[in-house]
């Protein structure tokens, strides 16, 4: 079990890619195995849906926990969804309102990269995340109680299962950024990174819906990345979380409909 393996599948290398995602993706504090994270990164990718469930099930837990000492639904949601941004450092959020800027403010790729660099929340960033915030809020506030926690894992696990697809299809739109450095993921972590989140959703879901929310996410994820390669001929960082965002947004909608209380 713990010899090394190739291609990266020894234990060892699963466990430095946990940190490695770990690290990225919340604010625990976590040592990269021997380095920087973009040395890592790109076959990392492929563990960013388990990250994601467990971000979920914080989240879900939360919401519950408010909800039994009397909270309402949608206040209940609201903060909940603020301990998602405190345990990922609203890095999704970030990428969501810097792509609404540079797509909504700029004219040409010079300038929307430019924009999408500039760590001030304008109009359209504003807009978008603010549409995304209260989207989430009211679909989260509509499940029963029963369906939260199943609910909440998958679309944060299909959320982070785009980041490796999109990382995959699209072309760095700048040089100089993280992606770039840490390379683009193989298709091998693509695929095992789409498996794991499929998993996951099947175990948390009846098939029917688990099926349409995997639909779902990949419809949303296929439309950001038409709009990040007619904007700026590939992805950044910020596009990558504002596809997991966007993913969230139609998943939970989505489980809203099939599931939902009208709260």
């Amino acid at each position: 079990m713990t010899s090394t393996l190739e291609n990266g599948n020894s234990l060892r290398d699963w466990q430095n890619d946990l940190r490695v995602a770990v690290s990225l993706l919340t604010r625990i504090p976590m040592a990269h195995p021997d380095g920087p994270a973009p040395s890592y990164l790109a076959r990392a990718m492929r563990v960013f849906p388990l990250v994601g469930a467990g971000i979920g099930g914080v989240v879900g837990i939360a919401y519950l926990g408010l909800l039994l000492v009397g909270v309402p639904h949608l206040p209940a949601a609201a903060l909940a969804l603020g301990v998602s941004a405190l345990v990922t450092g609203a890095l999704h959020e970030d990428g969501l309102a810097d792509t609404g800027d540079g797509f909504g403010g700029g004219h040409d790729k010079a300038r929307k990269l430019e924009i999408m660099r500039d760590s001030r929340l304008g109009t359209y960033g504003a807009v978008v995340l603010l549409v995304s915030f209260a989207t989430r809020v009211f679909a989260l506030a509509a499940l029963p109680l029963v369906a939260v926690l199943p609910v909440l894992v998958t679309a944060n696990a299909l959320g982070r299962a785009v980041i490796p697809a999109l990382a995959f299809k699209l072309p760095p739109a700048r040089t100089d950024g993280l992606g770039a450095r840490a390379g683009a993921p193989t298709k091998t972590v693509m695929a095992t990174a789409a498996v794991i989140a499929l998993v996951i959703t099947l175990v948390m879901l009846p098939v029917k819906e688990a099926l349409l929310s995997v639909l779902a996410a990949a419809a949303a994820a296929a439309a950001v990345a038409h709009l990040a390669q007619r904007q700026i001929g590939g992805q950044t960082g910020d596009v990558l979380g504002a596809a997991e965002q966007a993913v969230e947004v139609a998943v939970l909608v989505l489980c809203a409909a099939r599931f939902g209380t009208g709260t």
